[in-house]
């Protein structure tokens, strides 16, 4: 299986199943003398560990990250950081009633196509569990961009029909609430709205938004490697998300020419845009505006409630999914859409001290 590499020069590789002993990465391309600790990474990971709220699988691990390589003292060595996560509480037999079913929403059947085996353990590599290794690689990626006083911002900003209000905004909410939603006032609906679906033995979506302040000017190159086309690459690999907009997004095709622009104005000795439809980027390359992205998160597919579904051997059945699962993914998913933008602008960032002569004369 290829496709678990990510980056050029800020390369991430991840590695692990949920149900195996163990999740990891290895990080290539780390700077040396940035100094980090096992603390900084295991604060991410907590934010999206299972088993800490009512909208959260039941399943309980620690996920405590150990540093088996590339940071001594306290500080990066430039040799490649790796990182392993040992899981604890598998319940693999929750699956084995599953072995042979395709379930709805899942890759058993894709799996099933392209290599004719799967490990059908909670999904084994398809599994959002996954995601634990980015969250680490993440938190690395963002002690880069902290040192560069770049921050990354992510929370939810809807849950099914609730949406945050723009005009209850409270970033220092964001964290005291278990949907990571910035309005007090969609958190309570939200809530209400979860525990119905609860009852139905249902599951909602969501959308998160993620905003990157301070960010330099430069990034991304034309064509292919587009600083927009990077990141929604990033956080389309997630395996719950189903869509990526970048600035106005969408809204974009109802927009005229005149409403869509962002005018440019000269103040301070400097040029400054009005509004930021763009998100951030023009060309595909960054012009110090902020990066404003939203990904679009599917229903926990794993459901109580009955589906039609076939198996193996080609029988329809009707199928109801016991087990620990999310009742919402959104939340949990909201560290990880920050760890996806955070490795893809740290590897922009050093493809971009390439990109001028007076950038390596500085350097050398």
């Amino acid at each position: 299986m290829s496709g678990s590499i990510l980056g050029d020069m800020f390369k991430i590789s991840t590695w692990g199943e949920s149900h195996g002993k163990a999740l990891g990465v290895v990080i290539d391309g780390c700077p040396a003398g940035l100094e980090i600790s096992a603390a900084d990474i295991q604060r991410d990971l907590d934010r999206r560990k299972p088993g800490q709220s009512p909208f959260a699988t039941p399943r309980k691990e620690g996920d405590k990250v150990e540093i088996l390589s590339g940071i001594f003292e306290g500080k990066t060595t430039g040799t490649p950081i790796s990182l392993i996560i040992f899981n604890k509480n598998q319940k693999s037999k929750d699956y084995s009633a599953l072995k042979d079913i395709y379930r709805p929403a899942q890759s058993d059947l894709s799996y099933d196509l392209k290599y004719g085996f799967r490990d059908h353990r909670g999904s084994g590599r398809a599994s959002g569990r996954e995601t634990a290794a980015r969250a680490a690689a993440g938190a690395v990626a963002k002690k880069v961009l902290a040192a560069l006083d770049v921050k990354i911002l992510a929370y939810t900003a809807s849950i099914g029909p609730v949406k945050a209000d723009p005009k209850n905004f409270n970033e220092d909410y964001i964290m005291d609430n278990f949907l990571y939603m910035p309005d007090s006032d969609a958190v309570k609906k939200a809530e209400d709205y979860l525990n119905e679906l609860i009852e139905k033995n249902n599951s909602s979506g969501g959308t998160i938004e993620c905003i990157v302040k301070n960010i330099p000017s430069g990034l991304g190159d034309p064509v292919f490697d587009k600083c927009d086309a990077l990141l929604a690459r990033a956080v389309m690999s997630i395996g719950a998300v189903k869509g990526v907009e970048i600035g106005s997004g969408f809204d974009a095709a109802e927009m005229t020419g005149y409403e869509h622009n962002d005018f440019y104005r000269y103040q301070a000795g400097e040029i400054n845009k009005l509004t930021n439809n763009a998100g951030g980027t023009l060309g595909g390359i960054t012009e110090g505006s902020d990066i404003l992205l939203k990904a679009a998160v599917k229903p926990t597919p794993s459901i109580e409630k009955t589906q039609q579904a076939v198996n193996k051997s080609g029988e329809n059945i009707e199928l109801s999914i016991k087990g620990r699962h999310d009742p919402v993914i959104v939340p949990r998913a909201v560290v990880v859409v920050e760890a996806m933008a955070a490795l893809t602008l740290v590897d922009l960032l050093l493809k971009n001290m390439s990109s001028r002569m007076e950038y390596l004369k500085r350097v050398y």
